[in-house]
């Protein structure tokens, strides 16, 4: 770990609404998520937004410019946030002194590939009550795993954003909202949604019934 701190270069601060990145830019870093909270994004050749995924404090942005040399997507941040900055060259240079280092970070890889799949499951196979449930427990399962409340999460990207990544319309992502809380799911205010029945909720998400 003494090894791997040493090659954080620095520590970068961005402010809400701030890119740390552009699509098509030139790969050199990783970016590990200290504070806050990013959103990722394509951009069409007509000018619309395609939100490719939401990142939070614990988890690396830049991973899918590896392979190809440039960045995939636009990374903004959705609220004052830091990032420490890991230069890649340096980071081969360490999994040749440690090889068990290798093997994290291809565990971490398949980690994101995982969740690019269950996107792809989302947007493809999935009803609208599906992929908002299913959205809510994946965001529940990484507050957990950063030691945070699996049932009370705090929003950081507006409904538009979520029907975005969702493919669903502003006006679905409220009516699910509306859904959910009548059927005693979801407890919202403002951007706060605490989830009232975490089991029930990755049952829809799986395919039953509402």
């Amino acid at each position: 770990m003494e090894r791997l701190d040493q090659i954080i270069r620095k520590r970068q601060r961005v402010e809400k609404g701030d890119l740390l990145y552009r699509q098509g830019s030139p790969f050199t870093r990783l970016y590990a998520v200290r504070l806050g909270h990013f959103k990722t994004y394509q951009v069409t050749r007509n000018g619309e937004q395609h939100i490719t995924g939401f990142q939070m404090a614990g988890e690396i942005l830049g991973l899918d410019a590896i392979s190809s040399g440039t960045h995939q997507c636009d990374a903004k941040a959705l609220e004052d946030s830091e990032v420490c900055e890991i230069l890649y060259s340096d980071l081969e240079q360490l999994f040749v002194e440690i090889p068990a280092l290798l093997h994290q970070f291809h565990r971490m890889m398949s980690q994101e590939i995982t969740r690019d799949q269950s996107v792809m499951l989302l947007l493809g196979n999935m009803t609208a009550d599906q992929r908002f449930a299913a959205f809510l427990v994946n965001l529940s399962s990484r507050y957990v795993a950063r030691g945070y409340s699996a049932t009370s999460i705090q929003l950081r990207m507006g409904r538009e954003e979520i029907g975005n990544y969702l493919g669903l319309t502003i006006e679905s992502i409220s009516r699910l909202i509306a859904r959910f809380k009548k059927l005693e799911l979801l407890e919202v205010t403002n951007r706060e949604i605490k989830i009232l029945d975490l089991p029930r909720m990755r049952g829809i998400a799986a395919g039953a019934k509402s």
